[in-house]
């Protein structure tokens, strides 16, 4: 990507009431988008616009400057309410919309919230249109005349459609009556569209995250805080547990002993499911944070493990690229491109109990081939940590690490892509050693950092 002035690796983020993340920035991104929009239309009639959120309390404030920006400049809107990111992907492309906005912060806390947008398609937007939309949002703000102003509709029927594409990406007679699964909904976007999808497969469903009040998103559940998914699963004696982030594109997964499992657990499991029944196209995509012990196992399949740069827009290009299915974080953003076209928590969650399904097994067997490394991972958060990547000090301390390590274990200095921060990870066979050296190299960072 190129140097941006909003957009990150994955849209606008940052803290509420803080630019960009204030209404008069969203009144004139939505006025941004419309325009572009207008421009590129081929048809008569305005662009259609789709608007969804999290339950983040400030999404309503900014829901209501988008849809007056987008109005402006002569686009209408439908408006979803809270409805999963993937959701908003999905009926961008089923409802032929112009383009699609999630408002949310992902797994952040309710202080933050930011914009993602979709394609026609239900992909993320390219680069060109990220880079017209930003040149158009420093534009003066100018209003169409109003016979050409655009109109609003609240959309009813947006959950019970999503639910049914949920359900249409397994076969018609799978059930999951008999089983016991804890869902965690992190007080987000999924705490009624995801009970409805498993409910009505049949499964017993004890369920957690579940009364969002505008404050306690991600906050002591869901993805970020695993735990408490982990102490369900234990408390019910359930077969299984799925644990969504806020805005539902990640899942992590804990397995009937409590043993939690993450975006490299699942990708193992269905690669492995895939590849026997010779489902499986193309090689498998991770990140550069996918552990090494991920790809051993892989290979040890005859799959090959391609790594991405870390975000989903990143190993979408490199499925694309090398013609493949199945893709993913380590955080549980997995992207199973013959089911839908971004990454959605509960149509990985569902292709994850299809495969232990029909292979008969529990999650704690079928993972029995992949053995993870040991990883540590530190975040430097500082003013200057991204620019601490290019001194001097830091790429030395860079050159010891991987010396010490001598083949035996991997390195990754990443730049945050909505934070200022810096992530330091090691990995190798020993923790003691992994552990010292991330701290090690961390200490450099952050000295650097404070003196750029």
């Amino acid at each position: 990507m190129t140097q941006r002035k909003y957009f990150g690796t994955d849209g606008i983020r940052g803290r509420v009431g803080q630019w960009p993340i204030s209404a008069d920035f969203m009144l004139r991104l939505g006025r941004a988008l419309g325009v572009v929009l207008t421009a590129q239309k081929r048809t008569l009639g305005h662009p259609l616009v789709l608007i969804g959120k999290d339950t983040r309390v400030s999404g309503y404030m900014f829901e209501s400057a988008l849809e007056a920006g987008l109005v402006a400049a002569g686009a209408d809107v439908r408006l979803f309410g809270p409805m999963p990111t993937p959701a908003v992907a999905y009926l961008t492309r089923s409802l032929r919309a112009d383009a699609g906005i999630v408002i949310s912060a992902s797994h952040n806390p309710h202080y933050d919230n930011g914009i993602k947008f979709f394609s026609t398609q239900g992909e993320k937007l390219s680069d060109e249109i990220e880079e017209a939309i930003e040149r158009e949002v420093d534009a003066g703000f100018t209003t169409v005349e109003s016979e050409n102003l655009g109109k609003v509709i609240r959309v009813t029927d947006a959950m019970t459609r999503y639910a049914e594409f949920c359900k249409s990406t397994v076969p018609d007679d799978f059930s999951l009556a008999g089983m016991k699964i804890v869902l965690d909904c992190a007080h987000g976007a999924t705490y009624q569209v995801a009970p409805k999808v498993f409910a009505e497969l049949g499964a017993e469903l004890h369920v957690i995250g579940d009364k969002p009040d505008g404050f306690n998103i991600n906050h002591d559940v869901g993805s970020m805080h695993p735990q408490a998914s982990q102490r369900a699963v234990l408390q019910y004696q359930a077969d299984i547990g799925f644990a969504f982030d806020g805005d539902g594109d990640r899942v992590q997964v804990v397995d009937r002993n409590g043993v939690l499992g993450d975006g490299d657990d699942m990708l193992y499991v269905l690669a492995h499911h895939w590849q026997k029944r010779g489902l499986l196209k193309g090689p498998v995509v991770g990140t550069l944070m996918s552990n090494f012990g991920l790809q051993l196992a892989l290979n040890e399949l005859g799959v090959e493990l391609i790594r991405a740069n870390v975000g989903d827009r990143f190993v979408l290009q490199k499925l694309k690229e090398h013609h493949g299915m199945l893709g993913g974080e380590t955080s549980g953003h997995l992207l199973c491109l013959d089911r839908a076209t971004t990454g959605d928590g509960i149509v990985a969650a569902l292709a994850l109990l299809e495969a232990l399904k029909l292979d008969g097994q529990d999650l704690a067997f079928a993972r029995q081939g992949l053995h993870k490394l040991p990883q540590i991972m530190i975040n430097v958060r500082a003013a200057g940590a991204k620019e601490a990547l290019n001194s001097d000090a830091v790429r030395q301390a860079l050159a010891d690490t991987e010396k010490a390590l001598q083949d035996r274990g991997r390195v990754v200095l990443r730049a945050s892509g909505t934070e200022p921060m810096v992530r330091v990870t090691v990995e190798a066979a020993d923790e003691a050693e992994v552990r010292h050296l991330a701290e090690q190299l961390a200490a450099v960072v952050k000295s650097a950092a404070e003196c750029s």
